[in-house]
């Protein structure tokens, strides 16, 4: 998958217009330009920063819509349906900057030592748990392989080393990421 930087930019003013709109009542936006990229299905992230702490992060592992309605629906769930956040305010809006994780298809990795750190976004599966974290988390708190997959269990709600277990499968991703 290749975004062109048109291609990036305009994701990002959509995603800040869909959220603007929705805060206040208006139509949503609409896209633009139209590439074919935008109607293929991806995963997705938004993740919303203000003043550079966390301030909204959803999204969709697997492709489930095309990329111009899954980072419709992910843009509005992250500032709007984050569980750890209250709505996001039209004055915060001004503050916050956006992030877009289009994310590759999931491989499944049988030997952590396949886990690149800086490279690799992260999902444990247990059947009934499941956590994900993207390639740029492990980075930013400079952890190692050991304490992504640690912290990534954590996120599912398992135990730290819960990734031990046979019956959990550990997936890998690539990301193009981009903000504001």
């Amino acid at each position: 998958m290749e975004l062109r930087e048109d291609d990036k930019r305009e994701l990002l003013r959509f995603a800040r217009e869909v959220v603007e709109a929705e805060l206040s009542g208006k139509q949503a936006p609409e896209l633009s330009h139209a590439t074919p990229l935008f109607e293929a299905a991806f995963g997705v992230f938004v993740t919303l920063w203000m003043d550079s702490e966390l301030r909204g992060c959803i999204g969709y592992v697997e492709p489930r819509t095309p990329l111009r309605s899954a980072v419709e629906e992910v843009a509005r769930k992250a500032a709007l349906e984050d569980p750890r956040f209250l709505p996001i305010t039209p004055a915060e809006l001004r503050r916050t900057m956006i992030e877009i994780s289009v994310l590759s298809p999931l491989e499944e990795v049988k030997e952590i030592s396949g886990i690149e750190v800086g490279k690799h976004g992260l999902v444990v599966d247990a059947g009934h748990a499941r956590g994900l974290l993207l390639p740029q988390v492990p980075t930013e708190y400079g952890w190692d392989r050991e304490q992504f997959l640690i912290h990534t269990c954590q996120k599912a709600g398992l135990p730290p080393d819960a990734w031990k277990q046979p019956h959990v499968k550990l997936f890998v991703f690539t990301t193009t990421t981009f903000s504001e």
